[in-house]
């Protein structure tokens, strides 16, 4: 798997290349500034992009800018985005265009290198990644607005936010303590509620989880 990184701390990077490298990754390019990111990632057009928020030369949000103009441009470009702190309009900014292979971690996260890894991949098939953190400020902040969200029952908002971490039905059965079989029909609940209807070209998973974070 194809790897484009974007880290401006050198031992970080070079950490990350190293972790992503010994998981059998293909590290094909990792820069360290907004203009060169995005020239990476149209030039390589990785399986996914890993992406630090805050790049040179201003330090704000070159990494996001370049990330999401390169997503403008290749359409679908699975990006994961690092970052040192929640920041709630980076994470809305991400999830803007509907689609899925998106991710926000904070960069602490690092840190449990299987569960890094096990992002990078599931973002680079399609799906998401969301750190618990974001996912508890943006519920935190969506909490009371009316719409399809305020019609779930409090479990199945629970369901959601676990679903929006990229949790599998197993693993939300084992985190709440009840069984899959409850979780199916908490998620068949929740596509229902959120009217989203069968369908081959869209995964209703990745779309529950996009309104959830929108």
């Amino acid at each position: 798997m194809r790897v484009v990184l974007a880290e401006d701390l050198f031992l970080l990077r070079d950490g990350l290349v190293r972790l992503l490298e010994s998981y059998d990754f293909e590290v094909v390019a990792a820069v360290d500034t907004g203009p060169t990111l995005l020239q990476a990632l149209l030039d390589h057009q990785p399986d996914v992009a890993v992406v630090d928020v805050r790049l040179p030369p201003t330090f704000t949000d070159e990494g996001l800018r370049a990330a999401l103009e390169a997503r403008r441009r290749l359409p679908g470009l699975p990006v994961l985005v690092l970052s040192q702190y929640v920041e709630q309009l980076y994470a809305r900014e991400l999830l803007a265009d509907g689609s899925g292979g998106i991710g926000y971690l904070l960069k602490d996260r690092v840190f449990d290198p299987d569960g890094f890894v096990e992002a990078v991949r599931r973002v680079a098939a399609g799906g998401t990644a969301m750190d618990p953190d974001v996912v508890a400020k943006l519920f935190a902040k969506d909490h009371h607005r009316d719409g399809p969200l305020s019609r779930l029952t409090p479990r199945e908002r629970e369901v959601l936010g676990l679903m929006a971490e990229g949790r599998s039905n197993a693993a939300i059965a084992q985190e709440l303590v009840i069984t899959e079989r409850a979780v199916i029909k908490h998620t068949s609940n929740i596509f229902t509620k959120l009217d989203l209807p069968p369908s081959e070209a869209d995964n209703r998973r990745v779309l529950a989880v996009l309104a959830y974070l929108k």
